[in-house]
């Protein structure tokens, strides 16, 4: 009888299970409700993305440090409501002293933003005092732009480069990284409407697939490297820089384009007073350029499934771990393409600039350089190319939900760094760099359900919900379906979103239908609790050939873990348990392990799931 009810509870708790709904705001709710997205975790039938086409002329000027410019959008609104606004965007008025930023700034990091000279929308002008913008504002429009319709807005405007680099900004006197440069159309979506959030230096971006044409006019001497297809090196570029660059796009093997002797020499550029470079890139979430007149150009291509990229790195003469990015962006690319995520490199370019920022961009990373450490510097590449993926290919909305693109860089980076380092190095790296601060801290910022909107969480809780614990989600559902299924359900969800906008709730559902599996249980327990990782061994007892271990999950959270066996005649055996152990009950499990000889003790080892308190992991039996 006993045997009876109990397996009737486990009924019923299993049905619980598979019936269990995940907590979505009132805002996504509807969003479900109006068919723009599908329980099924595909876009819904209704659903909907607003589109730019950017036309831009950008002019920098290297005695001065202004960029001026001006741009034609057509603006094509696909959504189902008429806009009686337009949410203007320039994410470069952070450096404006009255700006709100996540944290202190030095004098260098100030300037006076943007200003805009002439705003024009369908022909008609529009006095705009832009004095007072910050990084996100609204203009009301004269008429309304009807749903379906199309919009032309032309934009004149200038900014200084402020001093201090970072995201953006001058390198050094002569090297600028031009990021976020030209005001652009916020996010109008199918769940918030306008994107008004502002920016603050700490979450990152959320912008739409737009088509970008990009006309950049620099000073003699200087080079342009940009997001996109190079449309005219022939016009800016003299005739054995022109050979050489040509060479690399077809080229496996490194070549040294220009030495910084031969860009200090006037040699590489054409003459002209002023040369103006062209670019192109479309269906993309943004657009960057750098430029110098005295950064080592190196270059090479690697051959993909179905193309051959162009991979390039600007930097400073003598910096040794730049001296190998062509070298570990053709390995990173062609990794990446074949085995995580395993989706061909998208794009037709991939280009390393020497900077401050640690930071990607389409078809772009800027990159401290880490001279002395060459793993940490590799590293660092693969984590900002592996970018690429989310939140490029994957439209993420960073500036929400950061873990959606951060927790798969931090991932892939793990990954890749196996093959790269070999297994005991990466995992050390991952433990030492990504796990200890956050396990080792018990304050309450740290335990903050992953779901939190990223704006509200700060500081190191920041990143450990953005980096840290999501990584280890996305590892422990990997352990969980194996990787295979895994892979599988991953490549449906990437399949599903590429060039839309996902939120968090897409990627569950995609992950339940593309495993064939109901994984509501594992997504509540990972991003919707206050858990961390604490195992705890609570009695341990042998009988003839089985083994029963107790097992507390103090912590929370559905990790996988190695239970270690000591046997008394000296020898040791580990026995690997996924996270479907903690299926049925999250707190507690009994693992019963067949064995054929006296066990002396037992340890849990969770690995990369490093333990809160591992000093209560272990029973002498």
């Amino acid at each position: 009888m006993k045997r009876i009810f109990s397996g009737m509870l486990m009924v019923v708790s299993l049905l619980q299970l598979s019936a269990q709904e995940l907590y979505m705001p009132r805002n996504i709710k509807k969003a479900f409700e109006k068919g723009t997205r599908d329980v099924s975790g595909a876009p819904g039938k209704n659903y909907w993305q607003n589109k730019g086409v950017y036309n831009v002329e950008v002019k920098v000027d290297a005695n001065t440090k202004i960029v001026s410019g001006k741009e034609t959008i057509v603006y094509t609104n696909n959504s189902p409501d008429n806009l009686n606004e337009l949410a203007i965007r320039f994410v470069n008025n952070l450096h404006k002293p009255e700006s709100p930023r996540s944290g202190g700034v030095s004098k260098d990091f100030l300037s006076s933003g943007l200003k805009i000279k002439s705003f024009i929308v369908n022909g008609e002008k529009y006095d705009i005092d832009s004095d007072d913008w910050g990084t996100v504002e609204k203009v009301k429009l004269k008429s309304a732009l009807k749903s379906k319709s199309k919009a032309e807005v032309k934009i004149e405007w200038e900014y200084p480069l402020s001093v201090q680099s970072g995201r953006e900004g001058q390198i050094d006197p002569d090297t600028f990284y031009v990021a976020y440069s030209f005001p652009r159309i916020s996010v109008y979506d199918d769940y918030n409407g306008w994107d008004m959030l502002l920016h603050s230096d700490r979450q990152e971006f959320y912008n739409d697939f737009n088509d970008y044409s990009f006309a950049i006019t620099a000073p003699k001497n200087y080079v342009v490297w940009a997001t996109g297809d190079f449309l005219n090196p022939e016009a800016v570029l003299q005739p054995e820089y022109l050979k050489r660059y040509k060479a690399s796009l077809k080229s496996d093997k490194l070549m040294h384009i220009a030495t910084e002797q031969e860009m200090k020499s006037g040699k590489v550029t054409k003459q002209n007073k002023w040369n103006v470079w062209k670019f192109k890139a479309s269906h993309i979430t943004d657009f960057c350029f750098a430029m110098s007149n005295h950064y080592v150009w190196d270059a090479a291509s690697v051959q993909l499934k179905t193309k051959r990229a162009s991979v390039q790195a600007g930097y400073k003469a003598g910096a040794k771990d730049f001296e190998h990015y062509v070298d570990w962006m053709r390995y990173n690319l062609d990794w990446f393409s074949k085995n995580w995520p395993g989706v061909e490199y998208p794009y037709n370019v991939m280009t390393a600039i020497q900077g401050y920022a640690d930071m990607e961009y389409p078809m772009m990373i800027n990159d401290t350089s880490i001279p002395d450490d060459l793993q940490d510097a590799r590293l660092t590449a693969d984590h900002e190319i592996a970018h690429t993926y989310f939140p490029f290919y994957m439209g993420i909305n960073e500036t929400r939900y950061a873990f959606m693109d951060e927790g798969w860089a931090t991932t892939l980076e793990y990954l890749i760094g196996i093959d790269e380092n070999g297994e005991e190095a990466a995992k050390n790296f991952y433990k030492n760099f990504r796990i200890k601060k956050w396990i080792n801290d018990a304050s309450s910022e740290q335990d903050q359900p992953i779901i939190t909107m990223s704006t509200q969480v700060s500081g190191s809780g920041y990143g450990s919900n953005s980096y840290v614990k999501s990584s280890l989600s996305y590892l422990a559902l990997k352990d969980y379906l194996g990787d295979d299924l895994f892979k599988k359900a991953l490549h449906h969800y990437m399949d599903n979103w590429n060039g839309k906008h996902p939120v968090p709730w897409d990627y569950f559902n995609s992950m339940n239908t593309g495993s064939g599996k109901n994984l509501n249980w594992f997504f509540h327990n990972w991003f919707y609790t206050n858990n961390y990782i604490d195992l705890k061994v609570a009695g341990a007892s042998q009988m003839n050939d089985l083994l029963t271990v107790n097992v507390t999950n103090v912590g929370g959270f559905a990790i996988p873990f190695d239970a270690v066996l000591s046997y008394e005649d000296g020898a040791t055996e580990k026995i690997h348990f996924s996270p479907s152990v903690w299926e049925k009950d999250q707190k507690l499990t009994d693992l019963v392990i067949p064995i054929k000889k006296k066990v002396k003790s037992v340890k849990l080892d969770g690995d990369i799931f490093m333990d809160y308190t591992p000093e209560d992991n272990n029973k002498t039996l």
